[in-house]
């Protein structure tokens, strides 16, 4: 016989966590590493330590094809923040339109999440230049109301067990390429021998080139240090449980085939998740997943509706279905590009529509940041390097289709071959499709003028000796050389 009696408080027991559940919704943490690719040690990066997103990546979730629409930091972050892609809204030139305000319908995700009594909280003290970092395609403040004064978050600082749920974005800043680096290896416990790392094969085996991935996987290990610091505070003021962390990457490494271009280390991003306390939905954690995707699961984690202007799908949704991303490179300072990317667990398509500009494209703020470059052309010169390393230095075709199953670091391109002719021919289909949906309907135009040219034709000028330490890859400080031009400006010296 059926105890209704047990049936009864099975039911009531069940209506009462889920009214509980409602009245608590879940905190959400954003933390955005910068320039990073899959290069912790849970993804199998050899050489670095990163226990605390070990951690996180155990408790949770780890998803190995999530893909950035964009592969510079302004554009794919302007995705993220509106959670449609940057072509339709257009915010997809680097730090351009930003006297411009948005496009109506679109706003901010913030806004929703506050109108659904969310706190929203932005940085946070205890991590290198207090995570604050906006960078976002069009006008705004960072902090203020966005109907009021175009304010996207309610306030810096950090988050508090006061019962009012909050969102926090934190950006880990130390790892973009900067004048720390060396400090924070000097710094580290265990610094990253540079015999202990595997380079891609794109890269040629040099010592300088070396010692310079070590120096990244250093500031991998110190933001981890960092994120460490924030867990840790969480768990101190009882948040823990109930707070959902989220750790991606803003684009992929600075470096040769990285940011700024098409190829996986600079589209493919790393997505971690830490789900809250109850959270048992089983994840598929190959599942392709776009970074506009994750905006719109932060909605439907706090149970706001995902605004059809979105082009983010919630990934944590049963009718979540996406097979590919559409990813796009314009402007990036002095240097315009237009190409187009479109990328499946097993393909990637890249549209070329400017092939006349090289992959070595020379741009004035990547001769600061960029030392595997300078050693690769002289070893290029020297014919050091192999038919691979070589094609950096090489003019783009207009099209171009990897297998990066079977060729992961994209090294033929099948493009021309017969073989592939299906698959070419449905990746033109789907670019095309893509083109015409995320079609924006302005055309404003106001590309920020950027300086880094006249940084480094003042070094060549006025610093020949530290221009020559550049040629050798040696970072000898955008920000430092930066400061100098300004003052030789300053003294009327133009």
């Amino acid at each position: 016989m059926i105890n209704q009696k047990k049936i009864i408080s099975l039911l009531l027991f069940f209506l009462s966590t889920q009214l509980l559940a409602q009245q608590n919704p879940p905190n959400i943490i954003w933390v955005m590493l910068e320039d990073v690719s899959l290069d912790t040690e849970s993804y199998g990066m050899k050489g670095v330590k990163t226990p605390v997103m070990n951690g996180l990546a155990e408790e949770g979730n780890q998803f190995y094809n999530c893909f950035g629409t964009a592969s510079i930091c302004s554009t794919n972050r302007s995705a993220m923040i509106i959670g449609t892609h940057q072509l339709k809204t257009n915010t997809m030139h680097h730090r351009s339109n930003r006297d411009y305000d948005l496009i109506d319908p679109y706003k901010p995700f913030t806004y929703w999440l506050r109108k659904a009594g969310y706190t929203t909280i932005l940085g946070h003290p205890k991590v290198q230049a207090q995570g604050k970092k906006t960078d976002f395609n069009f006008d705004y403040k960072p902090i203020g109301d966005w109907d009021k004064d175009k304010g996207v978050y309610d306030r810096l600082g950090t988050f508090e067990n006061d019962g009012q749920p909050f969102f926090q974005q934190i950006t880990l800043h130390v790892t973009h390429r900067g004048g720390w680096w060396n400090r924070v290896r000097n710094e580290s416990k265990h610094p990253v021998h540079p015999d202990s790392v595997d380079l891609p094969s794109y890269y040629a085996d040099d010592p300088t080139i070396r010692l310079d991935w070590a120096k990244y996987l250093d500031q991998m290990e110190h933001a981890d240090d960092e994120l460490g610091l924030i867990v840790q505070e969480l768990k101190d003021k009882g948040l823990y449980d109930n707070t959902v962390i989220i750790v991606i990457g803003d684009n992929g490494r600075c470096n040769v085939r990285g940011k700024g271009y098409l190829f996986d280390p600079a589209l493919r991003i790393p997505l971690i998740v830490k789900w809250h306390k109850g959270f048992e939905k089983e994840m598929n954690e190959q599942a392709v997943i776009s970074c506009t995707d994750i905006t719109a699961t932060i909605l439907d984690l706090a149970g706001v509706k995902v605004p059809e202007y979105m082009t983010g799908q919630s990934f944590i949704s049963d009718n979540f279905d996406r097979e590919h991303v559409f990813s796009y490179r314009g402007l990036w300072d002095e240097v315009m590009e237009s190409s187009y990317a479109v990328s499946d667990k097993q393909f990637r398509y890249i549209k070329n529509e400017m092939p006349e500009q090289p992959y070595d494209m020379q741009q004035a703020y990547l001769e600061f940041y960029r030392p595997a470059v300078h050693v690769m052309r002289r070893l290029k010169e020297e014919g050091k390097l192999d038919a691979f390393q070589e094609s950096f230095f090489k003019a783009k075709p207009s099209e171009e289709l990897y297998d990066v199953i079977n060729d992961p670091e994209e090294k033929t391109n099948l493009a021309g071959n017969p073989e592939y002719k299906k698959v070419l021919k449905r990746m033109r289909k789907l670019d095309a499709s893509y083109r015409k949906e995320m079609k924006s309907t302005s055309d404003t135009y106001d590309p920020v003028i950027a300086d880094a040219v006249d940084i480094l034709k003042y070094v060549k000028e006025n610093h020949p000796k530290a221009y020559q330490k550049m040629l050798d890859g040696v970072e000898i400080g955008f920000g430092k050389y930066g400061k100098l031009y300004r003052k030789h400006q300053s003294k009327g010296n133009l």
